[in-house]
């Protein structure tokens, strides 16, 4: 009994042994071959795509990876599905491989998710490090990826001519302006105040953006013409210059495509078409000859445009936040600061990063539990996120991250408007985002931090008061 016994055990060893074996000769034959493939890339790109292949980072976070045949086990193949679906739901190492190919599609949220996983050694998980021994960044590989990521933050996301930039951190402070067009800016700011955009005029870009309430209207849903009430909660219009897209789901590529489309949606200003709109002004002949005297034509085009160079100046720099930014240690509280330090324990600003902390990336809302199952009301199509515009699975549930400056002032929160409370809005974020349950104390110390991002428009600061 007892010899047999050590004889299932050592057969026991030397099948794991095995696997190991091939696991080992499995990756490295998959990571010379993806490193193959990589023809674009440059020599330093490579070095930090040779650092994920050769870690079998690609595994979890390429969906089409080839597997070890052992990941075709009863006792594995489940768990290993589930384990892709969800690391393809947190990182996709495809998206940060295309953006090095093309600047324009890297995420400064990927960024900030890589140097988080690698400051704090979260990855890869224990189970996968058993079976996969080599698989973890040793300093030389760590060092690789760290310089990489500060200089695509040098040269891609850090605002020029602004203070307290920092490229080891997520995080930059608001610049004092963005360069526009005063006699553009001017013309915007008339036409985001008029409501001949709507089909009967009484609905303006500031009736669900207003200037006085964060940006916001203090609705779960804005009301539109005819009293009819959207689907979905209105954004800030304060720092949507910062944004990489426009909208929940991300269906407007700038400011100016924004613009265009409230006027023309039916539940929103309900007019019928452009047409109908321009003529409306071209009644106007002393603002056609404002207009035509800064733009060549009056179109939807020069309108947009017009709007859009407006809300460019719609920044709200010199928050608290900022100061402490900028080094001003005192612009803080001592509270603030520990807030401050659980948001970035919580890897709040791998998500909310970059200037506006926020608007960078779409991310998944229920990354740990289910967000629309526990909140046990009807899927919409406003759910869906990102999918409805790409009809792509894994955009489901996908969001536009919203920014947190001014946060204070933008209840009701979510994409649905069913939160009210800031400190409840924390809550379900840590529990659904970061698989945390925060204690009290957390919570009201992030709390107080989130109110150090109020910022300044037009040199004052923002307020509860108009709220």
């Amino acid at each position: 009994m007892k010899n047999r016994l050590i004889v299932t055990i050592l057969l026991g060893i030397a099948t794991f042994l095995s696997l190991v074996g091939y696991a080992y000769l499995f990756d490295k034959r998959q990571a010379e071959k993806l490193l193959s493939q990589m023809t674009q890339l440059s020599p330093t790109e490579k070095k930090v795509a040779k650092v994920f292949f050769d870690n079998s980072c690609q595994y979890c976070h390429l969906p089409s990876a080839e597997l070890p045949i052992y990941t075709q086990l009863p006792f594995i193949k489940e768990s290993m599905e589930q384990g892709i679906l969800s690391a393809n739901r947190f990182f996709r190492l495809d998206h940060l491989l295309n953006g090095m190919q093309d600047p324009t599609q890297l995420s400064e949220a990927d960024l900030a998710k890589l140097e988080y996983t690698i400051r704090h050694n979260t990855m890869p998980v224990p189970a996968f490090v058993h079976l996969h021994w080599w698989a973890k960044l040793n300093p030389t590989e760590q060092k690789v990826l760290l310089d990489w990521i500060y200089q695509q933050r040098r040269e891609l996301f850090i605002p020029q001519n602004t203070e307290g930039v920092d490229v080891t951190r997520s995080i930059q402070p608001i610049p004092d302006k963005l360069k526009t067009n005063p006699a553009q800016v001017k013309l915007g700011d008339l036409l985001y105040h008029d409501g001949r955009l709507s089909g009967d005029g009484t609905i303006q870009c500031h009736t669900c953006h207003q200037l006085a309430k964060g940006g916001v209207d203090g609705l779960p849903f804005s009301i539109g013409i005819d009293n009819q009430e959207g689907s979905i909660n209105a954004p800030t219009v304060y720092n949507s210059a910062f944004n990489f897209v426009q909208f929940w789901d991300g269906r407007s590529a700038t400011l100016a495509d924004q613009a265009g489309a409230p006027p023309l949606n039916p539940v929103e200003m309900g007019s019928k078409n452009w047409e109908e709109i321009l003529a409306k002004f071209e009644k106007d002949e002393a603002f056609m000859k404002e207009f035509l005297s800064v733009y060549p034509a009056f179109n939807r085009d020069t309108l947009t445009h017009a709007i859009a160079e407006f809300e460019k100046t719609l920044i709200t720099p010199n928050s608290a936040f900022d100061k402490y930014l900028k080094g001003d240690e005192n612009a803080l509280t001592e509270v603030q600061k520990r807030g401050y330090a659980h948001f970035k324990s919580a890897k709040c600003d791998t998500c909310h990063t970059g200037i506006a902390m926020g608007g960078r990336s779409y991310e998944y809302m229920g990354l740990y539990r289910d967000y629309f199952k526990d909140r046990g009301t009807e899927i919409t199509e406003a759910d869906e996120g990102r999918f409805v515009q790409t009809q792509d699975p894994y955009d489901m549930h996908r969001f536009k991250v919203p920014t947190l400056r001014n946060i204070e002032l933008t209840a009701p929160y979510m994409h649905d408007g069913t939160i009210t409370d800031l400190k409840d809005a924390v809550r379900i974020m840590a529990v659904y985002q970061s698989g945390k349950q925060l204690t009290d104390t957390e919570l009201n110390e992030i709390v107080e931090f989130l109110k150090s991002l109020t910022g300044e428009y037009q040199g004052k600061k923002l307020s509860l008061e108009n709220k």
